[in-house]
């Protein structure tokens, strides 16, 4: 099927949308100017203003766009036949391969340094994001509907994944006290975040 064409509007747009990826990325929000954004887009001002009203609405594009690309990135789906170790390992992986990514990294540290004063409006997006259904909460669901895992409280054994990856994988990276991991090392952590959950979780039966 042919890909369909962008209008000379979604081009200038996906242009401002890079050039803030860049721009942000390099000086931060505060310090990059509409002129700026304008400049390396390659658009007049005004086409700025009428994509973006303010930074902050091209900051919560870019962690949108983000965000969702995040749920498209994993797509792995609970097998019935497969061993609970293997197939949770690899969705956790894919979590971790995403977050541990330079652009989740860079584009993350530079939406927490602008909005941490005032995280309404990044807390509004959040909840948003929090209503799609993510692949290791599918998994987790299908594991629990074919009894081979006994969780009372989805939400906290979600949250318990993703404290496990984070704080390993994510925080460390965002606040600069660690270098990013490499293939191996995501692969190690996704093994032992998996098998910590499955000896809390997995029925003793399977």
């Amino acid at each position: 099927m042919p890909t369909e064409k962008m209008t000379l509007s979604q081009k200038k747009r996906a242009a401002i949308i890079n050039a803030a990826k860049v721009t942000f990325t390099e000086f931060g929000v505060a310090a990059t100017s509409m002129d700026k954004l304008a400049e390396v887009a390659g658009v007049s001002k005004r086409t700025v203003y009428n994509h973006f009203a303010t930074k902050e609405a091209i900051v919560m594009n870019l962690m949108a766009d983000l965000w969702d690309r995040s749920f498209k990135h994993n797509v792995a789906e609970y097998q019935s036949n497969t061993p609970l170790l293997e197939q949770l390992s690899e969705v956790v992986f894919k979590e971790i391969n995403f977050i541990s990514s330079h652009e989740y990294i860079e584009l993350t540290r530079m939406a927490i340094g602008h909005f941490f004063y005032t995280p309404e409006s990044m807390n509004q997006e959040f909840q948003r994001v929090k209503k799609q259904e993510s692949a290791t909460m599918r998994w987790i669901r299908a594991a629990m509907a074919d009894k081979k895992i006994s969780v009372t409280n989805e939400e906290l054994a979600l949250q318990q994944i993703h404290s496990l990856i984070k704080g390993s994988c994510f925080w460390p990276q965002v606040m600069q006290f660690a270098d990013r991991l490499n293939h191996d090392e995501q692969q190690e952590i996704a093994n032992e975040v998996a098998k910590m959950f499955l000896c809390r979780y997995q029925n003793a039966s399977t």
